[in-house]
């Protein structure tokens, strides 16, 4: 199954943007996380219609922080990513009217849901400055060379 890294791979973008003295293109995004750019604007994309980070285009253009990181929640970046769940595990649908198939399923969306609420509270509580605490005198070289981090 594969797992969905949007969120810590953006939450490591920001962090970076947040020390660098210049936008960061989506170029430069891209190769530091390994991808293409246009993935990097799709998913940036998001982030700026919530108002976390703003672009301009063309030359000396980019993506920057519009707010300090200390604004800004995990669980404002998740929403922003759009992610409808933080699970992967699934419920089974293949015996509907089976009653030992409606209660596990019952009993597994019970656990899965308390569980979902109390990481989306948590979420909540952490800002992004408290991510980037011990990173504030460490300059960014690699994604400022555009070398990947």
């Amino acid at each position: 199954m594969r797992k969905d890294s949007r969120l810590s791979r953006m939450l490591h973008v920001l962090i970076h943007m947040d020390r660098l003295g210049s936008p960061a293109t989506s170029e430069r995004i891209a190769k530091m996380l390994n991808t293409n750019p246009v993935v990097v604007r799709r998913t940036m994309a998001g982030l700026r219609k919530q108002g976390y980070v703003t672009s301009v285009k063309g030359h000396g253009g980019g993506w920057s922080l519009a707010m300090p990181l200390n604004k800004i929640s995990l669980l404002d970046i998740h929403n922003a990513l759009g992610e409808s769940s933080v699970f992967t595990i699934g419920l089974s649908d293949e015996y509907t009217h089976c009653p030992i198939e409606q209660a596990v399923n019952k009993a597994i969306s019970d656990v899965l849901i308390e569980a979902e609420s109390l990481l989306l509270e948590r979420f909540g509580e952490v800002s992004l400055d408290v991510l980037a605490e011990g990173f504030t005198d460490l300059p960014s070289p690699s994604f400022a060379k555009d070398e990947g981090c």
